[in-house]
């Protein structure tokens, strides 16, 4: 028998909403009772994310400075992308032709998962691109 039970949200307020970064304030019951009143939520957009393999079975990785942490890393192609506006996988082959040059000829959606659901509210959405192929050039 499963005796987990959901967090209640008594309260809950935006504390910091700009375009590039949204904070939402809960006050909170846990299951036992106690009451936290400064959880924090980061409000982020969906991500679209590409695992690109070229016909040769190389991936496609790009290099990008990360300001946080103040390091650049390797990473597969990806981007934030607005549902209304755009799937999840158009975002996904955007994000790659946009990224790295490339296209795929073939597009598979691996599946969905959350970057870090204790305090954020965004999905990846990830997808595997065969095939892949150069056809321009990296347009950031």
């Amino acid at each position: 028998m499963n005796n987990l039970k959901k967090w209640k949200t008594l309260k809950s307020k935006m504390v910091l909403d700009h375009p590039w970064c949204q904070v939402r304030q809960d006050e909170i019951e846990l299951p036992n009772g106690k009451i936290i009143d400064d959880y924090f939520v980061s409000i982020k957009p969906d991500v679209a994310m590409v695992l690109p393999i070229t016909t040769s079975k190389e991936i496609i990785f790009v290099r990008q400075y990360r300001h946080a942490v103040g390091e650049f890393f390797l990473e597969l192609p990806a981007g934030n992308f607005d549902p209304t506006k755009e799937s999840a996988e158009v975002a996904a082959i955007r994000e790659l032709t946009e990224e790295t040059g490339y296209i795929p000829q073939e597009v598979r959606k691996i599946g969905t998962l959350y970057d870090k659901p204790s305090k954020d509210t965004n999905q990846i959405h990830l997808f595997l691109t065969e095939n892949v192929s150069k056809v321009g050039k990296q347009q950031l």
